[in-house]
């Protein structure tokens, strides 16, 4: 690891930008800024090491259900993956080679918990401290940390009195051995559907606690041939043709979840697979959806269903009652006994919750939480109304249930410089988006939600509380790049400030 500048508790430094995250966002963010020449900015990690979501998940199993070729930059291709959905330690190889590549690792400042980020009207420039004790102070404030970051740990009683091993698919503890153990998992969401197959034949007995079923589709489990990936790396234009391939058959998903018409000819397709899977009748009624596909995130496995043929495998949905000291017990009164209980219950995707202790100051002393307090909104997913110079990466609204969140992160960092360069072609010291415009946008997004699945019944962390969701984009990733690839100048007000600074620090020479 290159060495780093070393961080001053009280001292503070004067950037051009900070971004919040070194995962893909937060990557993606500083290499386009040096792109642009700018080298005055920091990325503050909270980990130790880069990748956002794919360094925490480290769980078994772990693998992308995104094709490789789309789960990467358009601008860093990578003619060497091995197969179709890349495994963890595959993407965290190349999130690794990204960052050394484009010499980012050098501005990233680890261990470093965002706390409290606010925004100054006298000089336009935002001061974000840390739990560590450092200061910045920036003319931007990048927040890229994404909704998977803050793991979700279930309020169940006796929980805590619990005697053996708990750990979350996002905090797993690779040196505990569960050969022989008798291992509980709850939940059945993305994390569950690949470390559950991946530690059933190590375990003495997997029970596993299933509230709602997910569909859950074939996976694509081919490999690239050799000759494959000498042609990817000899010719990068076909690397882009096989790219472009796979978008525009994601992109071709959209319409199942606009129409739910659609969506249920596929789960005719679905429910061949899980009887073809799974021998029991009884397994197969439990663990078929009631809800419209899509609804809820669609999983991909070969080997969740099958996994329930296995003796050692047993399907739970009573429903838990309590934890006691070396079981679980469920409502209808069975204690089952248990070395090791596994937490696969996601993140806690709302950022009203997640940032209940991180305040964000904007213009007037306005607080971000507030703000939030009924629900998230941005303009575009990007910028928010009261928080001038402030940019976020797969903010409010830009989630995606049919195709790559990279390609989305790389229209919003556009659009970000875009905005930077408008903002100092008017030689103005900040921008900040209409209210009026922020708010017929979001009013849009959710007018176009209603009649999609997303909105035909279930319950899933797209939506909050109230069933609102503030979690999704509705609409082509096409119409998202149309939109950010231009700022127009009417949907801002640009302000000048009554103090100016001197120019920002260079990182780069620092380090």
């Amino acid at each position: 690891m290159t060495s780093q500048p070393p961080i001053h508790p009280g001292k503070t430094q004067f950037l051009d930008a900070v971004i919040v995250g070194a995962g893909f966002g937060g990557l993606c963010a500083a290499i386009k800024l040096r792109d642009a020449g700018n080298d005055s900015f920091v990325i503050l990690e909270k980990g130790q090491d880069v990748g956002g979501t794919w360094n925490f998940n480290s769980y078994p199993g772990a693998a992308c259900d995104v094709q490789s070729h789309m789960y990467s930059f358009s601008f860093a291709g990578n003619p060497n993956w091995s197969k179709r959905f890349a495994p963890q330690p595959e993407i965290k190889a190349y999130i690794d080679d990204v960052t050394d590549r484009y010499g980012i690792r050098p501005f990233v400042r680890f261990g470093q918990e965002v706390n409290e980020a606010r925004f100054d009207e006298a000089t336009a420039l935002w001061t974000v401290r840390t739990k560590a004790g450092a200061t910045y102070t920036a003319r931007y404030f990048i927040m890229a940390s994404g909704p998977l970051h803050v793991p979700a740990f279930p309020a169940i009683k006796g929980l805590e009195n619990f005697k053996g091993k708990v750990m979350h698919s996002a905090q797993w503890d690779h040196g505990y051995d569960l050969a022989g153990k008798s291992v509980v998992s709850i939940g059945t969401g993305a994390s569950a559907i690949q470390y559950c197959p991946a530690i059933a034949p190590q375990v003495k007995q997997l029970t596993v606690m299933q509230r709602t079923p997910a569909w859950v589709i074939p996976r694509d489990e081919r490999g690239y041939l050799g000759i494959e990936k000498k042609l990817f790396a000899r010719f990068p234009l076909l690397r882009k043709l096989h790219r472009a391939r796979y978008y525009w058959s994601n992109e071709a998903r959209l319409a199942m979840n606009i129409h739910p018409a659609i969506a249920r000819t596929l789960e005719a397709f679905v429910k061949g697979f899980i009887r073809l899977q799974v021998k029991n009748p009884a397994l197969r009624e439990k663990l078929t959806p009631d809800y419209t596909i899509g609804c809820k995130r669609i999983l991909i496995s070969n080997q969740w269903y099958a996994m329930f043929n296995r003796p050692n495998v047993e399907l739970v949905t009573e429903g838990i009652q309590e934890i006691r000291e070396h079981g679980i017990v469920t409502r209808d009164g069975v204690e089952r006994p248990a070395d090791c209980i596994v937490l696969g219950t996601g993140f806690i995707v709302d950022p009203r919750i997640y940032m209940k202790n991180f305040p964000v100051i904007g213009v007037a002393g306005r607080d971000l939480r507030q703000d939030w307090k009924d629900a998230a909104e941005a303009y575009l997913g990007i910028t928010v109304s009261g928080y001038p110079n402030m940019f976020q990466l797969v903010g409010p609204n830009t989630g995606l249930g049919h195709n790559s969140i990279i390609f989305m992160i790389e229209s919003q960092v556009h659009y970000m410089l875009e905005c930077m360069k408008l903002q100092q072609q008017k030689q103005a010291d900040y921008l900040d988006v209409r209210a009026s415009v922020q708010q017929s946008f979001n009013a849009q997004v959710q007018r176009d939600l209603t009649g999609t699945v997303w909105t035909s019944g279930c319950k899933s962390w797209y939506q909050q509380e109230d069933g609102k969701n503030t979690a999704l984009w509705p609409y082509s990733t096409v119409r998202y790049w149309r939109e950010t690839r231009k700022v127009n100048a009417e949907d801002y007000v640009f302000g000048i400030c009554s103090t100016k600074l001197a120019a920002p620090e260079k990182v780069a020479e620092k380090a």
